[in-house]
């Protein structure tokens, strides 16, 4: 999977990453790797190229253009944009990829989205951490060389013209992600959705302080191992992620933020806050909050909140099953129903017919015996009862799946209507600005009217709150149907439950009148008396 990340650096000292290009360097502590007489050692495999200047005389060229626009001379401005494209270690061997190959992609990569810029475009073969991964480095210098034409992707007319510094923004870096997925799919190489927020957000100084952690612990492990002691820890864990790791297991055991925020406190001694609809997290040994931003997307109050509901709606379809401990083991069974020979036509047509109904009921009504005792029903009375309640559990998931139903529908409605109230806003603001209003209703009049009656329906829903967010609504409604869903598979295994009860409860009556009728033939028939009725 292909990933871009982004270094600004405010150094000046453009030659520091061209030797960083291609000399070796340890990544740990950001320093060149020298041979015994002190001279840094070449990279054993790299392709370098450059853009709008030559790629060993960067810094010079760098420097040059600087000072002729007299930019880049403050010691708090960006000097330069470092992006690196790190291709998936598979796409090696399962997909051809080469360094020339890679190195082909970089400079397509760095002319489509880096236009008019001095760079340097160099393709390494060794990864990070002994990942082998293939990736490529592309170093602009902040500062436009020359004029080119207006893209899609420029937001600023200055933008495409010469002395004018690299503007990066949320838009531009979507944008470069795209690209680099454009690329990809094109090239058949593996890929990930970039556009998507990382679920848990590393940065490179935390990538960084947990490798020199672990490197460390894993010294201090090593003397206690030679002392006859045994580490009590072996995994290095970085502040924020002690703090993802308390969130997660909290997360998962709460149904609601109150919830949340109690276990997260009691547990792990961590405060949780709701402010400006952003969660941010204080743990015990800190004085500043930290933002849910910096740990990623799977830490944010959007995400957290629904899985709080999905949380809930899983609770609730599972309480049905705490009452009877046998709804836990039900397996659904093949139990079918004793056929009653005197009502069945064609068993009184035919014998052959009828003898093998009875080897079928007896069949049944060993299954239906077997069923009792497995399921520990001691009496009629206590399997009725089971009957019964099964069915009111029933009834009421039928009636609580139809209510979702209904919430569901109103929700829809509400979505619709907001919908068709904030496309037709502005067309009603400039009617209230308007000063000829009836001509302006009648060159508007639909807008207007849609308008009206959508703020109409709103107004009936919402009273004298404020109209939602449409982006609530959608999350109202995907909640609404996992809860609808659940709500409905608990209707379903209910309903199946009610009806092998029932065969269940029909057999054994079968069974019990069968009795009843072979008790009557075995009692001794009584012989008729006579009487004298004379006087």
């Amino acid at each position: 999977m292909a990933i871009l990340k982004h270094i600004a650096s405010k150094s000046s000292n453009y030659g520091a990453a061209l030797e960083y290009l291609i000399f070796k360097h340890d990544e740990l502590r950001k320093k060149p790797i020298l041979d015994k007489n002190g001279n840094r050692i070449m990279r054993d495999e790299f392709y370098l190229d450059g853009l709008n200047c030559e790629p060993y005389s960067f810094d010079a060229a760098c420097q040059q253009l600087n000072r002729e626009y007299q930019k880049n001379k403050n010691k708090d401005e960006i000097k330069s944009h470092h992006y690196i494209i790190s291709f998936d270690p598979a796409d090696k061997d399962e997909c051809g990829l080469t360094g020339e190959r890679a190195q082909a992609i970089g400079l397509e990569y760095a002319k489509a989205n880096f236009p008019g810029h001095q760079a340097l475009v160099c393709t390494h073969m060794d990864g990070h951490n002994g990942s082998g991964n293939i990736h490529v480095h592309i170093v602009i210098n902040s500062l436009r060389k020359l004029d080119v034409s207006s893209q899609p992707f420029m937001e600023r007319p200055i933008d495409s013209k010469a002395g004018y510094k690299h503007h990066l923004t949320k838009d531009y870096l979507k944008h470069l992600q795209k690209s680099l997925m454009d690329i990809c799919m094109r090239e058949n190489l593996y890929q990930v959705d970039l556009l998507s927020p990382s679920l848990a957000k590393v940065s490179e100084q935390e990538y960084y302080a947990k490798r020199r952690g672990q490197i460390n612990l894993d010294l201090t492990n090593l003397e206690l191992l030679g002392d006859g002691f045994t580490p009590a820890k072996t995994t290095f864990e970085t502040e924020k992620e002690k703090i993802r790791n308390a969130i997660t297991d909290i997360a998962k055991q709460s149904v609601s933020f109150m919830d949340f925020q109690n276990l997260l406190k009691l547990e792990y001694g961590i405060l949780v806050k709701d402010h400006r609809g952003r969660f941010s997290y204080l743990p015990a040994d800190r004085d500043k909050f930290i933002s849910a931003r910096t740990l990623g997307a799977s830490f944010d109050r959007e995400h957290l909140l629904l899985l709080f509901q999905c949380n809930a709606a899983e609770k609730e379809k599972q309480q049905w099953r705490v009452d009877d401990p046998m709804d836990a083991l039900y397996i659904k069974s093949n139990l079918r129903l004793v056929v009653n020979l005197q009502d069945c036509v064609k068993a009184q047509q035919s014998y052959a017919y009828a003898q093998k109904v009875k080897i079928s009921n007896l069949q049944k009504m060993a299954q239906t015996v077997l069923y009792v005792q497995e399921h520990g029903y001691d009496s009629y009375e206590e399997l009725y009862k089971t009957a019964e309640s099964i069915d009111r559990k029933m009834a009421a998931a039928r009636s609580d799946a139809r209510f979702t139903e209904v919430k569901l529908k109103e929700v829809n409605e509400q979505i619709h209507y907001l919908g068709q109230y904030l496309s037709t806003k502005s067309v009603y603001g400039d009617f209230l600005k308007s000063t000829n209003k009836k001509c302006f209703r009648q060159a508007h009049a639909e807008d207007i009217t849609k308008y009206e009656e959508a703020r109409q329906f709103l107004k009936q829903d919402f009273l004298d709150e404020k109209f939602p967010l449409m982006k609530d609504l959608r999350d109202e409604k995907e909640l609404l149907m996992r809860t609808k869903d659940a709500r409905y598979e608990t209707y379903h295994y209910f309903k199946e439950r009610n009806a092998e009860i029932q065969t269940v409860l029909a057999n054994v009556d079968s069974i019990l009148e069968m009795e009843k009728v072979q008790q009557r033939e075995r009692q001794p028939k009584r012989k008729k008396r006579s009487y004298d009725m004379s006087l």
